[in-house]
């Protein structure tokens, strides 16, 4: 059984407004994809510590709608390379069960041989919701595998793009990053890949790691503030080209199936994500050019 949660106060930002741009944000990125896995990235460039800790891998993070400062008290953030977020639903069980049978352990110690490994610290990240059961079956779940991020946010297809913003509030709360990284349960990802390109040298201090779906993509300098999009994808990457961040486009992010140097794998251009995520996850991970040696790492 997991340790108590523990709760982490966050306010959303007041001034997210308005973004400008000319072109269509279509951003398809791996994490980024219009509909991908996003992956948005801002890193800082540091030398990466294990931390063997055991702290509870499972935080409750509530998102304080009176607009307060927030409440990370003097909790020490975790130092990691990267904390990947991997956005999850209530319907998602299977995804998240096929993950756990292929490219994620599924159990607290091979987390940690993989954080240790890679430098990568992983968590499902979901919502909350007024349905009893549907919170009473999450709560089974996470008792069992520990490995979530639960935010305090209604879980709504609408409220995406607010959920993105408390996921990253809330990661940088309580984890020292090089990179935050927003995943999709719905793809097939090589940690130990992706691993490798986190770690190689910058330039920039900001970076903006993606997969262009579509393009090209241009800010107005003289706007400033920044606005919601509906699709969270899109106002993720949008945020990240205003702010003049250097981006990478990055293809092995948005493969449409596993080569020897893909990262990320999803059924481009036909769906999203895969197109059947529970059974292609496995198939993919039978392939010995999809899974190489993760399962090694994952401690599978």
């Amino acid at each position: 059984m997991p340790k108590s949660a523990r709760v982490f106060h966050t306010s959303p930002l007041s001034r997210l407004r308005r973004l400008a741009s000319t072109s269509a944000f279509s951003l398809a990125c791996f994490v980024l994809g219009i509909t991908g896995i996003l992956f948005g990235v801002i890193s800082v460039s540091r030398p990466v510590r294990k931390c063997p800790d055991l702290e509870p891998r499972s935080v409750s993070v509530v998102w304080d709608h009176g607009g307060g400062t927030g409440g990370g008290g003097t909790m020490e953030r975790r130092k990691v390379m990267a904390f990947v977020g991997i956005q999850t639903g209530f319907g998602s069980f299977g995804r998240r069960r096929s993950i756990r049978r292929t490219w994620l352990p599924s159990h607290r110690q091979g987390l940690l041989r993989l954080e240790e490994a890679t430098g990568l610290a992983f968590r499902f990240v979901v919502g909350k919701t007024k349905d009893k059961s549907k919170m009473a079956a999450l709560q089974l779940e996470v008792n069992e595998y520990d490995d979530f991020m639960l935010l305090d946010i209604e879980e709504e297809y609408s409220n995406l793009p607010h959920k993105t913003l408390a996921f990253f509030k809330a990661a940088f709360a309580l984890y020292d990053s090089d990179f935050y990284v927003k995943a999709d349960d719905d793809i097939y990802l090589r940690p130990d890949r992706l691993s490798l390109l986190l770690a190689k040298d910058r330039q920039n201090p900001q970076t903006y790691l993606g997969c262009m779906k579509k393009g090209p993509v241009f800010t107005d300098p003289k706007l400033k503030c920044f606005r919601m999009f509906s699709n969270e994808d899109v106002t993720i990457g949008a945020w990240m080209l205003a702010m003049n961040v250097n981006h990478e486009d990055v293809h092995s992010l948005c493969e449409p199936d596993c080569t020897p140097s893909s990262i990320a794998v999803w059924d481009i251009p036909k769906c999203s994500g895969l197109c059947n995520p529970e059974v292609k996850m496995l198939e993919l991970h039978k392939r010995e050019i999809c899974s190489g040696d993760s399962a090694t790492l994952n401690g599978g």
